[in-house]
């Protein structure tokens, strides 16, 4: 995204051209959110397998049939100095029917996602507050959250401007209600 000849660059402009240049080392993940470029190393064991379980049951009992892609970059909405955010979620969750990951670049309009998942990684203040806000002001209808650190599992709903008005939090080992188009409760047992 460069400005045209007779208009000078932003500081977002600048900030997001050298994100996407960004190489990372293989494994690695960078994301640009609210500002500030984030480089994550590659998930654990255990981080991986809090996917696994999620995404076999989204997969199982949901009420429509959902496709998944993990790790799938996608663009969303940010505050007016800061160029757009690139986020990249452990999961993103989208209706069959929307076929939204057929033909999608590395990063993809959050438009017909159904709900991402993210797991607490080695900067978790970002999975619970600065990526909260980026879903939520991408109108991403649900985050579910699992928080290894205070072992529980959120889910963030009806998102407005850059929060989510509402949330349910279960410790592992409780139910949580996964509203429609999923439409069923996760069970958290195995989590323990």
């Amino acid at each position: 995204m460069t400005a045209m000849a007779h208009e000078p660059l932003t500081q977002a402009d600048v900030l997001l051209e050298g994100f996407l240049a960004l190489e990372t080392p293989e494994g690695f993940r960078a994301e640009l959110i609210e500002g500030e470029i984030v480089v994550t190393p590659p998930p654990d064991g255990d981080h991986e397998k809090y996917i696994s379980r999620i995404v076999r049951q989204v997969i199982r009992q949901s009420q429509i049939d959902m496709d998944f892609s993990g790790n799938k970059g996608l663009r969303l909405k940010s505050g007016d100095a800061c160029p757009k955010n690139h986020v990249v979620p452990d999961t993103t969750f989208g209706p069959v029917e929307r076929d939204l990951f057929a033909g999608a670049g590395s990063w993809m309009p959050c438009d017909g996602v159904a709900m991402v998942l993210g797991v607490t990684s080695t900067k978790p203040k970002a999975d619970r507050e600065a990526k909260r806000r980026c879903y939520a002001r991408g109108g991403i209808p649900l985050y579910l959250l699992v928080d290894r650190d205070v072992s529980s599992v959120t889910l963030f709903s009806d998102p407005r401007g850059d929060d989510y008005l509402e949330h349910c939090t279960r410790p592992f080992g409780k139910t949580l209600v996964l509203p429609a188009p999923f439409a069923f409760d996760l069970e958290t047992s195995d989590f323990l």
